[in-house]
């Protein structure tokens, strides 16, 4: 399975965020929208992308002060970008790698979605129902 078959299931709506808005929006944001992580983007581009794990660093590293920072400047802006055709397990091995789990999927430089740790997962669950479906009719044809 690939990415872009992942988005045509999931859908390619992306929740994101503008570089100046507080970290307090984010969190807004993230919580009403119950995810771990929003895309920065700005004059259309992906800037970069602030996650609960940006939050909780900056939290640690200025106090109470990180409150008062933006998503541009709490923001990862090293993103490992995954394309359409990336496979499941190439976009396993990159967040596993990475220590990440959200991987933007972009195409000719255009962001087209994103996928969670957890939608790729699925996927690989899926694949290997499928293929241990097809052993056992293999097999029970073969008996």
């Amino acid at each position: 399975m690939i990415l872009s078959e992942i988005l045509r299931q999931k859908g390619s709506d992306v929740v994101s965020v503008p570089p100046g808005m507080p970290l307090t929006g984010v969190l807004a944001v993230l919580g009403q929208n119950r995810i771990g992580a929003a895309l920065v983007i700005e004059n259309g581009l992906v800037a970069g992308i602030v996650s609960e794990r940006d939050i909780v660093r900056n939290l640690w590293r200025h106090g109470r002060a990180a409150l008062e920072m933006t998503a541009g400047e709490a923001m990862t802006r090293e993103l490992t970008t995954g394309s359409p055709r990336t496979t499941v397990a190439e976009a396993m091995q990159m967040m596993t790698e990475g220590r990440f789990r959200h991987l933007p999927v972009l195409e000719a430089g255009r962001l087209i979605g994103l996928v969670s740790i957890g939608d790729v997962v699925k996927a690989r669950v899926g694949e290997q129902e499928q293929e241990n479906l097809s052993l056992r009719a293999y097999i029970a044809g073969a008996a």
